[in-house]
């Protein structure tokens, strides 16, 4: 897909993110938020787990309505 964990760590360290919300399902995912992170004007939902030390990406997931949601 020509997406990396590497380029989405960069556009948080960056400021690209849109918007950081909760987990939809907290019962499957406990702990679990969503990152929404803007790059080349496509929004990419990342779940994350974070920690007193790190923030842990599990996924990147491509998503058409977050991005008329947040940037159309």
């Amino acid at each position: 897909r020509g997406i990396s964990f590497e380029i989405m760590a960069f556009q948080i360290e960056v400021g690209n993110i849109l918007d950081v919300i909760d987990h939809p399902n907290p019962d499957k995912y406990p702990g679990q938020r969503i990152f929404v992170i803007d790059f080349e004007e496509y929004a990419y939902l990342v779940p994350f787990v974070e920690n007193d030390d790190e923030v842990f990406l599990k996924t990147i997931i491509p998503s058409r309505k977050a991005t008329k949601d947040y940037l159309k």
